[in-house]
């Protein structure tokens, strides 16, 4: 087992199909010539593991992955970049998903439903060694994470989440938003942003909410008062948002865990977040702690 864990990421480990499309939505047509069509690892937990590692943070992934060529490239993009990696055989296979990306850089992805099973478990006593050497612990809202919450409170390990594009209804989201300390959430599909993220805050025992609002920044509400965070200007063209929102996540846990002040780490985050809308979806790439604290500095 490792020790000294900044940050230990659950689940969210996966294989995305990424094509090109010449338009979202995509009109219907009996063939469309797209580029080329391409396969990489990385889902929202590889990519938080990924962004934490790059920015200095000792990272340790954990999931589930088959015995099948999709988990090899899970494990050869762990083993690549230097994140250690505990699988947890999954017979189902390795979880996958194709992601429609648009002109603009805007996805839709599509998940297979069928990688996975309702009894599908990590196993406590790894989750528990591990957390208990971990300063922190990312979760993803992957069905096997839902059944780890009892052993992370256990370890007194704080806890963040990502909801992703919740609508503020669903209540698979809501086991998740309630148990974490940190949550983050984007305004994509929210009637009204303030009053989810309140009633996050109110109900569970986050310190903090960050709802990502695409080009419009972000907002924080910190005890009780609400903040905007900024937008930060892209360095290079827009080609793709596939991965932002991990990206933020990673850069204010950053600042979370290297003692900054809320608005510093909401602008890690934001730069982060930016930073990966200039990397095309075929490529796992994310900012660098020195190239992050550069673009910081006023």
């Amino acid at each position: 087992m490792s020790s000294g864990i900044d940050v230990l990421v659950l689940g969210g480990a996966g294989v995305d199909t990424i094509v090109y499309v010449p338009a979202l939505p995509l009109p219907y047509a009996d063939s469309h010539m797209v580029p080329a069509i391409e396969a990489r690892a990385g889902q929202t937990g590889d990519f938080v593991a990924l962004g934490a590692h790059a920015l200095g943070l000792r990272t340790h992934h954990l999931d589930l992955l088959g015995a099948d060529h999709h988990g090899d490239l899970v494990r050869a993009l762990h083993r690549d970049r230097g994140v250690p990696l505990t699988e947890v055989p999954q017979p189902a296979g390795t979880k996958r998903a194709v992601n429609l990306v648009g002109p603009d850089g805007r996805r839709l992805s599509l998940y297979d439903s069928t990688r996975g099973h309702e009894d599908d478990r990590l196993p406590p006593e790894t989750v528990r060694a591990l957390a208990a050497v971990s300063r922190h612990v990312h979760v993803s809202i992957t069905q096997p994470c839902a059944h780890a919450r009892p052993v992370l409170r256990e370890t007194g390990a704080t806890v963040s989440t990502d909801l992703h594009n919740w609508d503020g209804t669903q209540p698979y989201q809501e086991q998740f938003a309630y148990a974490a300390d940190v949550v983050f959430l984007s305004t994509a599909e929210l009637a009204d942003p303030e009053r989810t993220m309140r009633r996050i805050a109110e109900r569970g025992r986050a310190e903090v909410v960050v709802a990502t609002a695409g080009a419009d920044g972000a907002y924080q509400l910190l005890g009780g008062e609400l903040t905007h965070i900024p937008p930060v200007t892209p360095s290079a063209p827009v080609v793709d948002s596939n991965g932002a929102g991990d990206a933020f996540a990673a850069g204010y846990l950053f600042g979370r865990l290297t003692g900054e002040p809320p608005e510093r780490c909401g602008l890690f985050g934001a730069i982060a977040g930016a930073y990966a809308c200039t990397v095309p979806a075929t490529r796992a790439d994310v900012i660098g702690r020195e190239e992050l604290l550069r673009t910081a500095t006023p």
